[in-house]
Parts: C-alpha cells; structure tokens; sequence
C-alpha cells in the first residue's frame, strides 16, 4: 500500500468531518438518551421507516451487523413499542418490520433534526454541495462492505 499523503487539507477535512458527524448526531442523542435508547437504535429506525416491508435479514444487511448483534435492541424498540414484526404475506417464515405510530413519530423529529443541519448546510455550501456531499459519501460507504 502506498504511503498515505499528509496534507493540511486532508487533516482539515478529516477534522471538519469528525466535528460534522458529531453537530449531525448531537440533537439525535439527546433525544434518543431522554428515552434509554442510542444511535444503534436510531439506524434501525431510520432504515424500518425508510424501507418499507423491510426483513429482518435485510436490516441486518443493511446495518452490516449480526443477528446477535441487532437482537437486544430491536427487541427493546419492540417492548417500548416503537417497531413491530409480522409475517411477510409472501412468507410467513420471513418477518417484516414496521414502526407503529409512536415509532414513526419519535423517527420522523430525529430526522427532521438531521435533515435542518442537512438543509442549512448545503444552503450555505453552494448550488452543488448536495451533489458533491453525496458523491463523497457514496464513495466513503462503498469501503464498508
């Protein structure tokens, strides 16, 4: 492996991306700590709530994690009623997850608080911020699995 290059720059946007991950992920834990909960339990809402008729395997896959590993807090956000399981109708081996009410309502205010940093963000960064921000993490994601 090549050496890897030491830049000001890159120290700057390695710094500027450990700082933006913690103001994104801020007002999430916040409210997510109110309730017992954490950031494991926020990526499994986000993923139900975005993925309609979501399995259970396909979270896992999604999440990149173990069946051992999402049991305890899937089943917390089962006991505390925020997602449900039910047969999938086109087998019933298969389970599908979905947010109950309470479930969508806690989501939705701790994506409407991402998604204003989000907004404002891209507002202030110029017309093909958005463009380029997705084009970056797309890349950066693309080496997790």
């Amino acid at each position: 492996m090549p050496d890897t290059p030491v830049s000001p720059d890159l120290r700057a946007s390695m710094e500027a991306f450990f700082h933006a991950y913690m103001a994104f992920t801020a007002k999430p834990d916040e409210m997510l700590a109110r309730r017992g909960l954490a950031r494991v339990h926020h990526r499994i809402l986000f993923f139900v709530a975005h993925t309609p008729g979501l399995s259970v395997k396909a979270l896992l896959a999604a999440l990149g994690v173990t069946k051992q590993a999402i049991n305890i807090p899937l089943r917390q956000l089962m006991e505390m009623g925020l997602v449900e399981a039910r047969a999938a109708e086109h087998d019933k081996r298969v389970k599908e997850l979905t947010l109950t009410a309470e479930g969508r309502k806690l989501e939705e205010s701790l994506y409407r608080e991402q998604a204003k940093l989000l907004l404002t963000a891209f507002a202030g960064a110029g017309k093909d911020a958005h463009q380029g921000w997705l084009d970056v993490n797309l890349l950066l994601a693309s080496h997790a699995k």
